[in-house]
């Protein structure tokens, strides 16, 4: 069974095989997916039991558990979760009022248990691979094919941080919109768009879904889900996107990148975008290199292997692409998908946390689709050359039941690994022993370090490591005094020297951002508080209080503190 593809003009175009059918013409229901969809919850319980009664870690604490404008469901808070402007991007770095609005569902109705928010995130992911195995077969991809692709993507083990961080609900949701937005174009655009909207505004990742779109209108010219109309539709989201990139700009450059390192020059730019690429591309083929908290070196030599690396495989890339879109194939929407993915998070534009786990998310239904493809159409070469008398080549059977083998060996494999990887997401300890282990000169490492330093009473070797993690990145200068584990070093000189040195840091970076909200202006606030610079730290709390927000009687409450 083979792809659809064509080349020329609509009368040269070949009728699809009669072998690899649509869902609606195989006779295909929504039992089935019912069925599937079933199945792959409970595998996905399962997988993800290790973290299902952990706590609340890292972004969750600031995104969903403390966040002041999702911790009721007011008209006041649901108005700043969509207004373009309101303190609440600060939470976020994005304009993102669809997973806000979500969010707070959840605080509403789950408060501070763990398991409702991990299991709404595990069922989204089963949904997800169901709705990729539904994409897969509206390009009539053969069922067996279809469905190792949805096998494999629900087993994948860089989609946990996606699932089992709970603050990640705007990924695992925002790919149920976009794939229902694909889905829902060809003979339902007007409910596509509608998708597609709600995609952006969950997460701007969801733009992968337009020139995904627009490929497909392409490649189906001449029949339902082509031609003009649906050009007109295409037309339409890039619209639909073009207005969303103005709050989505303005949220990244304010709040996203303000604290991102830049690059020496273009060409180390350059080449660490590839470097990524590369690290994504074995990180998603073979699950080596997953961690918590990535921070790659940048590509500094024109020897970096990462970098080199990435030549051959986008060389691989452009010509299979080129070699599809030739054939006018529908293969090629899918690797489209993936390079449109991975587009945003190949630090174009330079954001503070350069690579993830999660940002495979996206990537992956795209490589998946495209790979099956190839699959497929390797197999069909095969038989055409077996039929021309080349007899000693394997049949295409044979080789269909030895890919069937390797795909589930693999499944085994990624399912191991996804269980592993769920243990990793119980704690904040547990995630930062794990980046340690993979980044030991990183930011997490060095906050360990100096954790365990001052528990033995060593400042200076705790100063030491708190340095190593600012110069990583670690910015947050209201942390360390309330780290238990810092406690016996809290008090000292030292310790008190190094913390108002990072509150001037940060003061000073801060006078590069143009105008503030009022998170920003609480935490200027608190660093001339800890400067004991009284008369700055009360002009900033009442420019809080000017700007509006949520936390105005806190702020009111600090205020009056602070002046008697």
């Amino acid at each position: 069974m083979t792809p659809r593809s064509g080349a020329g003009s609509d009368s040269q175009r070949p009728d699809p095989p009669a072998e690899a059918p649509g869902p609606a013409e195989s006779g295909e229901t929504i039992g089935l997916y019912l069925l599937l969809f079933a199945g792959f919850a409970i595998l996905c319980f399962a997988l993800y039991r290790p973290a299902l009664e952990g706590d609340f870690v890292s972004d969750d604490l600031t995104v969903l558990r403390d966040n002041p404008f999702i911790t009721t469901l007011s008209f006041e808070n649901v108005a700043s979760i969509f207004d373009i402007g309101a303190s609440e991007k600060s939470f976020t770095g994005n304009y993102a009022p669809i997973n806000e609005l979500m969010m707070a569902l959840e605080r509403h109705y789950f408060g501070p248990r763990v398991f409702p928010y991990h299991a709404v995130n595990i069922l989204l992911h089963a949904l997800n691979s169901v709705l990729l195995i539904a994409w897969l077969r509206s390009s009539r991809l053969p069922l067996v094919g279809a469905l190792l692709g949805g096998l494999i993507f629900v087993l994948h083990p860089a989609n946990v941080e996606a699932v089992a961080w709970m603050s990640q609900l705007k990924t695992v949701s925002a790919l149920t919109f976009s794939l229902a937005a694909l889905l829902l174009f060809r003979r339902a655009p007007l409910a596509g768009t509608l998708f597609f909207s709600v995609a952006l505004l969950t997460k701007a990742s969801a733009l992968f879904a337009l020139p995904t779109a627009a490929v497909f209108t392409w490649a189906r010219r001449g029949e339902v889900g082509g031609g003009a109309r649906h050009w007109a539709w295409v037309a339409a989201w890039a619209v639909i996107f073009g207005l969303y990139a103005i709050p989505e700009f303005s949220s990244f450059r304010m709040f996203g990148e303000s604290e991102a390192r830049s690059y020496p020059d273009a060409a180390v730019h350059l080449r660490s975008i590839a470097g990524y690429g590369s690290r994504y591309l074995v990180m998603a083929t073979t699950s080596y290199g997953l961690s918590a908290f990535h921070e790659p070196e940048a590509a500094h030599s024109i020897l970096d292997p990462w970098w080199l690396a990435a030549l051959p495989a986008a060389g691989l890339f452009v010509w299979r692409l080129t070699v599809v879109s030739l054939r006018r194939s529908e293969e090629a929407a899918y690797w489209v998908a993936a390079a449109a993915s991975f587009a945003p998070i190949s630090q174009i534009f330079p954001f503070i946390y350069p690579m993830g786990d999660r940002y495979l998310y996206f990537v992956l239904p795209g490589l998946i689709g495209g790979s099956l493809f190839l699959a497929s159409d390797a197999r069909t070469r095969l038989a055409s050359m077996r039929a021309t008398g080349s007899a000693s080549l394997p049949s295409p059977a044979t080789t269909s039941r030895v890919a069937i083998a390797c795909v589930l060996a693999l499944s085994v494999f990624f399912g191991t690994r996804s269980v592993e990887r769920a243990g990793v997401w119980r704690n904040e300890t547990r995630l930062f022993l794990d980046a340690e282990r993979h980044y030991p000169d990183g930011g997490p490492a060095n906050l360990l370090r100096a954790r365990r330093a001052a528990q033995m009473g060593d400042v200076a070797g705790a100063i030491e490591a708190l340095q190593g993690a600012e110069a990583a990145g670690l910015t947050d200068f209201m942390i360390l005094p309330n780290d238990p584990a810092l406690a016996p070093i809290i008090g000292t000189k030292e310790f008190y020297d190094f913390v108002r040195g990072m509150a001037a840091r940060w003061i000073e970076r801060s006078r590069h951002w143009g105008s503030m909200n009022q998170a920003e202006y609480h935490m200027l606030a608190h660093a001339h508080i800890i400067r004991d610079e009284t008369v700055e730290a009360e002009a900033a709390l009442e420019k809080a209080i000017a700007a509006g927000g949520p936390q105005e009687e806190v702020l009111r409450s600090e205020l009056t503190e602070l002046r008697f």
